[in-house]
């Protein structure tokens, strides 16, 4: 049975693209054919003026096989962070799925994750970096109105980051204090066309996300509604091997636990 649900998109990729038919509906199609019961719109905040809740509902009125979420990726970018969240805030009630990340380390303009500096954090401290990360991402819940944590270890994006012991200490504080909020994180195959070659979170976080009792919604990161469930054949077998038989689905911020068979 294919995995039934994809919660972290991008229709309009990086740029501000308003939502239309013509946009949105090769998605609903996509998912359709590879077997996704339910996905969701999770373009970046910061280009939050391209997202229309009327045009998703009229998606949602051609398409009713595919449950089809409203959503919103909110980041932490130093320019656009503040407007995106009152955005958010005022959108609340028309949203069924908030995503919370971190992209951006204290005092740098640029996103970390972006590959072309893969060369610079190859001579960082990333240790050091991921301790920034992570309190970029307390702040994230600090400040509320989120859902689900999205690509957790994302600070491993390069593939030059391999500390000692794994990289379960340097998130465990996290994972606490996530399982205590009652948030989920995102299993994302994202990471398997990145640099460093791993779906996001490690196994070891994984693991321990299961023994907090932390749910699992899936993605995949798509920036084309070609990458939709990209992957998910892959995923699909790690999530039996590490034994999770069900899944975070949403609706209007309300958490329900669907089986995987």
């Amino acid at each position: 049975m294919p995995l039934p649900i994809d919660y972290h998109m991008h229709p309009q990729a990086h740029s501000i693209k308003p939502y239309t038919p013509e946009l949105l509906q090769p998605w609903a199609d996509t998912a359709r054919q590879r077997g996704l019961k339910e996905i969701a719109f999770t373009d970046h905040d910061r280009y939050y003026e391209g997202v229309d809740f009327d045009q998703i509902d009229k998606l949602r009125e051609a398409n009713p096989d595919v449950k089809i979420l409203a959503g919103i990726e909110l980041d932490n970018d130093p320019v656009s962070g503040r407007a995106g969240r009152a955005w958010v805030e005022k959108n609340w009630d028309r949203l069924d799925f908030v995503l919370g990340s971190a992209h951006y380390l204290p005092g740098d303009p640029e996103m970390f994750d972006q590959v072309t500096r893969k060369d610079e954090f190859a001579q960082r401290d990333i240790a050091a970096d991921c301790v920034k990360y992570v309190a970029e991402l307390n702040g994230m819940i600090d400040r509320g109105g989120i859902d689900t944590l999205s690509h957790l270890d994302l600070m491993k994006i390069h593939g030059v980051w391999h500390p000692e012991g794994g990289l379960l200490p340097h998130f465990q504080s996290l994972l606490e204090r996530i399982s205590r909020e009652g948030l989920a994180i995102e299993i994302s195959t994202a990471g398997w066309r990145k640099p460093v070659g791993e779906q996001y979170p490690h196994v070891d976080l994984i693991r321990e996300a299961q023994r907090l009792g932390i749910p699992f919604t899936l993605a995949s990161d798509a920036h084309s509604h070609a990458q939709l469930a990209e992957e998910y054949g892959r995923l699909s077998e790690l999530l039996k091997q590490l034994g999770i038989r069900e899944v975070a689905s949403y609706e209007k911020h309300r958490r329900r636990m669907i089986p995987l068979d």
